[in-house]
């Protein structure tokens, strides 16, 4: 399917199932595919993500991902507040690309169109792109220094696994590409090469501890961790907000998506999303069905001694070294923010 078809079937789903209600403002179009052109082949492992805008200080839950007229769609439902003005948008590294081009497809009264425009003009300038790598860092501080030691072994490999992961999201603020979230390695792999840093991408890979990794490991990990995804998606009933995540109607993402990294070679990129997948499938696994995880809590901790973590204070000395990291890695962004003669000011 054509990206433009894709972007169409968003924007019908959006007029009949969102529009009609009385709180509904606007919506927009987020994510890796805003960043292809509609003649280009939507990936056969993405989704189309959609943003909708309400006026409900608390806006429902995400609905996540769902199959709409053979389009995996991902809706996310965003309050009107977090919108407030162009300033705290592009100081919002997640928030900002979404308005960097038009991708608006619903807005009755204007106003998404108008914070797009604002938003666009001023994307690149220097002040909001330090902003945004600045946001991201403190990111990565806060979610180490929240690391609760005590924490069930999802919650304490996501304190150290979601921090590790946002180094990416720096270096791409820093370059103006999309902090996407599965494909983030792939990313900042290509971003530090673009700029002479690839000596960089090593140190990152090093806090996850997949540096050395095969892709027969990858390979293992990545079948053990199917598994344990079919078995979780058959018994979820608890709602998490990565529930729509782990379902039949997401595999092509984070099982086939990951699958297919890992066979084009990119083994390595492949790991943070095996890692948060799994993580998640047992956050569900305790919630719901605490009988089945003997059965496939060996594969999540042989995947975790792989990465040199086999017990929890080494996964807690882990995120320790991902927060020493952090001033390698915005001098990283200070380097690509300065070479890159796409900002402005």
């Amino acid at each position: 399917m054509k990206v433009k078809e894709a972007r169409r079937t968003a924007s019908e789903w959006v007029k009949e199932a969102a529009a009609p209600h009385e709180e509904f403002v606007g919506a927009y179009l987020s994510g890796s595919t805003v960043d292809l052109t509609e003649d280009a082949d939507l990936p056969p492992a993405s989704d189309v993500d959609i943003m909708v805008v309400t006026s409900r200080e608390e806006p429902p839950g995400k609905l996540g991902k769902f199959l709409y007229q053979g389009v995996l769609l991902e809706v996310t439902h965003l309050p009107l507040n977090r919108l407030a003005s162009a300033e705290s948008v592009l100081a919002d590294y997640h928030l900002a690309g979404g308005f960097r081009r038009d991708t608006v497809i619903a807005d009755p009264s204007g106003r998404l169109k108008e914070l797009q425009r604002d938003v666009s003009r001023q994307f690149a300038d220097r002040h909001w792109v330090r902003q945004r790598c600045l946001q991201a860092l403190n990111k990565i501080r806060t979610g180490v220094q929240g690391l609760d030691p005590d924490a069930s072994l999802p919650d304490l490999v996501n304190s150290w696994l979601f921090p590790a992961g946002i180094t990416t999201h720096v270096l791409l603020a820093a370059a103006l590409r999309n902090p996407t979230v599965r494909l983030r390695y792939p990313a900042a792999n290509a971003v530090l090469r673009e700029y002479g840093l690839e000596a960089v991408y090593p140190e990152l890979l090093k806090l996850l501890g997949c540096e050395a990794w095969t892709p027969h490991q990858a390979s293992t990990h990545m079948e053990a961790l199917s598994r344990s995804f079919d078995a979780a998606a058959a018994v979820s009933r608890t709602r998490f907000p990565f529930s729509a995540d782990i379902t039949p109607e997401a595999r092509a993402v984070a099982i086939d998506g990951s699958r297919e990294l890992v066979h084009s070679g990119q083994h390595r990129e492949a790991v943070f999303w095996i890692g948060a997948t799994f993580a998640r499938c047992h956050k569900i696994l305790l919630a719901d069905s605490p009988a089945l995880i003997p059965a496939h809590l060996p594969a999540f901790q042989a995947f975790l001694t792989d990465l040199g973590l086999p017990d929890r204070s080494s996964i807690i000395s882990r995120s320790r070294e991902v927060l020493a990291s952090v001033p390698l890695v915005e001098a990283t962004a200070e380097r690509i923010l300065e070479a890159n003669r796409a900002i402005s000011g």
